[in-house]
């Protein structure tokens, strides 16, 4: 057992291996003719290596920082072989990626102090938001915690359906109103009706809308304070979930949420099946957001939660 296995958990590496599967094909056999007869880093390496990163749609901002380091590194040790070239890039690739403070291997658990602890979903239809709220619903029960949802999207009748399918599907309750209701008032009888069960976890769907920035911005902001008359300290959380198989344009997605309210960590979604999962650096590292959690497969189990190390340890296994 290696010691991702053990850190990580078997399952779980077995999952985030296949699930970046096209990925790790694609980047590294790019890697491997980059320095393929090469006992140094030249020009050469380097260029064929800034091909290989931007190719995964780590982007061109994070790639030349990711460069940059690994010329530095060169200058000054020259001579590397392929093993101590993919250690270096692998450093250097974990290096980028910003750490998420209260995320850790033991799983789908609140922080201490924060009871019911709020989270604020946001990210525009069809990245899989929905979905997403329903997987950390059953991993948060799984763990031991009670949760319930607020299905504050009301602008659209599918969103409220297919949330309620969910709670019905993982067995925590769910509270929502008639389509067109006011979002806030949702994300307040949720967040009331959390503090009166006690529950652990409260998970707020939001709107999909970006057509209207203004709009969008007063609403997250009205459901904000409706909240802070019942926990003052609410959302703990605000959660964008992006659709990592769409690469430079969940980048987009990012720019835009982010400067319309206070992203706080990133759930990076449908990475399996692409071979864009280099998008996860150039999110984390440009926006300076934690990824706390990524989709690699259709199971509920397939959510996880994000490390870094494990992430790019499994970017370099070839033995897969």
């Amino acid at each position: 057992m290696s010691f991702f296995d053990k850190l990580f958990g078997t399952k779980e590496k077995e999952s985030l291996d296949q699930g970046l599967q096209k990925t790790k094909e694609s980047f590294l056999s790019k890697i491997t003719k980059a320095v393929a007869g090469k006992t140094r880093i030249d020009e050469e390496v380097l260029d064929n290596l800034e091909e290989a990163l931007i190719g995964a749609d780590v982007g061109v901002e994070t790639t030349l920082q990711i460069i940059n380091r690994i010329e530095k590194s060169a200058k000054e040790n020259k001579y590397l072989n392929v093993t101590e070239l993919n250690a270096l890039l692998q450093k250097e690739i974990a290096a980028v990626l910003v750490d998420a403070p209260d995320s850790s291997f033991e799983g789908f658990k609140p922080p201490e102090g924060k009871k019911p602890y709020v989270i604020l979903v946001v990210g525009v239809n069809g990245v899989g938001k929905t979905t997403t709220i329903g997987k950390l619903a059953s991993r948060f029960k799984a763990a031991g915690h009670q949760v319930i949802l607020g299905a504050a999207d009301t602008f659209r009748a599918a969103a409220v359906d297919q949330l309620t399918i969910w709670s019905e599907r993982v067995g925590v309750p769910i509270v929502k109103q008639a389509m067109g209701s006011d979002p806030s008032a949702v994300a307040y009888d949720t967040v009331a009706s959390a503090v009166a069960k006690n529950a652990d976890v409260v998970i707020i769907d939001t709107a999909g809308r970006l057509h209207n920035k203004a709009h969008l911005m007063d609403e997250l902001n009205k459901i904000k304070r409706v909240i802070q008359k019942v926990i003052p300290t609410a959302p703990h959380e605000v959660l964008l979930v992006l659709d990592g198989s769409t690469g430079q344009n969940a980048v987009e997605q990012a720019k835009q949420f982010t400067a319309t309210t206070e992203v706080s960590a990133l759930a990076i979604t449908k990475l399996d099946g692409t071979a864009k999962g280099g998008v996860v650096l150039a999110i984390s590292n440009q926006f300076k957001i934690p990824v706390k959690y990524i989709g690699v497969g259709e199971k509920v189990e397939d959510l996880q939660v994000f490390n870094k190390e494990a992430f790019v340890n499994s970017l370099f296994s070839l033995d897969k």
